[in-house]
């Protein structure tokens, strides 16, 4: 049965957006003639005018120093100089990610501290030289400044031109016919003679003046991309190191998973099943004295352990449904779900749009999550109705669970959403909750298809 939706919502699998995508609200004007009057812009233009002053500082310390360091690797005075200018590439690093984060709203991480620099000087100097980032630092320093310069002289002598001939015709009156000589105004002859002065000339200076300065802040743009880069790639840290950690913290969770679920099934064992065999043996050792003495009090024991084996059996059979229910192995996720379904205390209307199974792990990790989100809705939404949607973008699996109780659902309050989030990131996945006051509640969650 496929979910209705309504006016206001559309079908994340017919409009292709990802998690946390929002439509952004229309502006009167296009973006390509709001440009030059945005503050992005105007902060654009002044990380520009910016750029050859600092870039001439960060270059000529690094290219200086870095000479001297090298010239003097002849002695041991050059290992202590290259480990100097390599800390001080770090300091112009951590001053440009700063002027980038204020300027250009790129906020880039700190790369990680050299590593292995708590042995001493010596032991300082020689971390630092071998610091990849260190060396990227420096390498920042090296390549700015020659950007800097093509790209000050681009974007900014166009803006100035530009807003100059935009508003010519404000200002031209106020300069004297005979400063016309010294280039104070436009001009409409190559003798420069005869000045722009008249309505059709006025006209023309301001449509150019126009063309320009529209132009100028796409071109502005274009530069300070450039600039983005080197920040991004130069002054963070690596990808490979930044994936190192993301994996170091994701077995970190994966291993407190795992070590919570042993403590859960041993738990379980000790305070279910375990009790109740215990419970069990000793009814039966009392049955089995009053066998002979008193048949009918034994034959009533016996019935009463009967019962209690059923239900140490059923507990045994939702424990090992826990860990890895049976119908999810032999029929899928399809199956599987509409057997939590069905367990729900509230109506759950189930719709899986798969042609083939993921991955086992991830199939596992889907299975537990919607069940979990099924238990949410049962013990805290107050809903009527629930639904449950599977289906495959790409090489994603994407889960929904949607209910139309009270809301509030927050992944920020310490709840088991964080701990359920926190499970997903482990294998790359992301979880989204939408869950006004008042509801509806739609919690997506984004998993791996091949683990």
């Amino acid at each position: 049965m496929a979910t209705a939706y309504g006016p206001d919502t559309q079908d994340p699998r017919r409009s292709g957006a990802g998690l946390g995508d929002g439509s952004p609200l229309k502006h009167p004007l296009p973006a390509v003639l709001r440009a030059p009057f945005e503050g992005r812009t105007w902060r654009e233009l002044t990380h520009l005018a910016l750029g050859v002053p600092i870039g001439l500082v960060l270059f000529g310390f690094s290219i200086t120093l870095t000479s001297l360091g090298v010239g003097l690797l002849i002695t041991f005075l050059g290992v202590p100089v290259l480990a100097g200018t390599l800390a001080l590439c770090r300091g112009f690093g951590a001053m440009e990610r700063a002027r980038a984060r204020v300027l250009l709203g790129v906020d880039v991480a700190a790369p990680a501290p050299v590593r292995g620099a708590t042995g001493g000087l010596m032991s300082w100097m020689g971390a630092s030289l071998k610091s990849g980032a260190s060396w990227r630092h420096l390498l920042y320093s090296l390549l700015y400044f020659p950007w800097a310069l093509i790209s000050f002289s681009l974007g900014v002598p166009l803006w100035m031109c530009g807003w100059t001939v935009l508003t010519y015709p404000l200002w031209y009156w106020f300069v004297p016919a005979g400063l016309s000589r010294d280039g104070i105004q436009l001009y409409a002859d190559a003798d420069r003679t005869v000045y722009v002065d008249t309505p059709v000339g006025l006209l023309l200076s301001f449509l150019t003046g126009l063309v320009l300065v529209l132009v100028t802040a796409w071109v502005v743009r274009g530069l300070v991309y450039v600039d983005r880069a080197l920040v991004r790639g130069l002054l963070g840290p690596s990808r490979l190191a930044s994936r190192v950690s993301e994996l170091e913290s994701d077995r970190g969770v994966v291993v407190d998973t795992a070590a919570a679920d042993l403590r859960r099934i041993e738990r379980d064992l000790h305070d279910g099943a375990q009790a109740r065999l215990v419970a069990l043996a000793m009814d039966l050792g009392l049955a089995k004295e009053k066998l002979t003495a008193d048949p009918d009090a034994a034959a009533r024991m016996v019935d009463e352990a009967h019962g209690e084996v059923k239900i140490a059996l059923q507990e045994l059979r939702d424990l090992a449904r826990g860990i890895h229910p049976a119908v999810l192995t032999d029929r899928g996720l399809d199956a599987a779900l509409s057997a939590i379904a069905s367990r729900c205390t509230v109506p759950v209307t189930v719709q899986v749009d798969l042609t083939e199974r993921p991955a086992q792990a991830i199939e596992g990790i889907a299975y537990f999550t919607v069940s979990e989100l099924l238990q949410n809705v049962s013990k805290h939404s107050a809903a009527r109705s629930a639904t449950v949607e599977v289906w495959r973008t790409g090489n994603r699996l994407m889960l929904q669970v949607t209910d139309n109780g009270r809301g509030g659902a927050d992944l920020s309050s310490g709840s088991g959403l964080a701990g359920l989030a926190e499970r997903l990131d482990a294998v790359d996945g992301v979880l989204a909750v939408d869950s006004p006051q008042g509801g509806p509640t739609q919690i997506t969650a984004e998993l791996p298809w091949r683990g």
